[in-house]
């Protein structure tokens, strides 16, 4: 009798967890799904797994579809812009622009560009669950326990998880609030590369210029197409 009450709980616990991570992916998705545009602070974290560090923030912006312009303002002026067809990297002080095609990018803010498409998790994560939250899921690493009470983290482990690549992404954690809200984005990568982006004051279907979303090159600096670049080194 009291291993058919154990198994039972089992049971009971089972099918109750998969309806939790459900909701809770639902809710991220039609958080943004009917948003044309997205406004948000961002700060970012960049360790190498060996100690080294970086930190830089700034302003993010999306726009549907498919687009998206990082404006990092400190410790450095940057910018970090897609504009649906093309993966820009622009550093003022170096008077250099760098361009890729989209479709041959694999920069590690792909999984926040599913602020700026369908919002689709699926089309990210082979597989997603809960891993803590306030309902009690089990915690991992401590970066894996929600930044602040009410809130729930999602691990997603992407497709593709199996490539040994150097910037291949091994795992993605997506923490949401009690608001549906995304507020943090942590990016595992083989030798325990981490990036991190946590976000704040999220604005929603807000008028932004169409100009943010387009690269102008400012006089005198040199644009490198890096797949000319890539086909002179080999």
């Amino acid at each position: 009798m009291r291993m058919f009450s154990a198994f039972l709980l089992i049971l009971l616990a089972q099918s109750t967890a998969a309806p939790d991570t459900r909701t809770a992916v639902r809710a991220l998705e039609q958080r943004y799904r009917h948003a044309s545009t997205l406004r948000a602070v961002f700060f970012q974290r960049y360790s190498d797994g060996n100690g080294g560090v970086a930190a830089e923030s700034g302003t993010v912006y999306f726009s549907r579809p498919g687009r998206m312009r990082w404006e990092y303002e400190s410790p450095e002026s940057k910018l970090f812009l897609v504009d649906g067809a093309n993966v820009w990297f622009y550093v003022p002080a170096d008077r250099t622009a760098s361009r890729a095609k989209l479709r041959e990018s694999s920069d590690w803010r792909t999984p926040v560009a599913l602020l700026a498409g369908k919002a689709n998790l699926a089309q990210i994560c082979s597989h997603i669950e809960i891993v803590g939250s306030a309902m009690g899921a089990p915690v991992g690493k401590s970066e894996d326990a929600p930044s602040a009470a009410g809130n729930s983290v999602l691990r997603c482990v992407p497709r593709g998880s199996s490539d040994k690549s150097a910037d291949a992404i091994r795992e993605i954690l997506f923490e949401v609030d009690s608001s549906s809200d995304l507020v943090r984005v942590l990016i595992r990568q083989p030798g325990n590369a981490e990036t991190e982006f946590r976000f704040g004051s999220w604005q929603l279907n807000i008028p932004i210029a169409e100009a943010k979303f387009h690269f102008a090159a400012p006089p005198g600096v040199a644009i490198v197409d890096e797949a000319t670049l890539a086909g002179a080194l080999h």
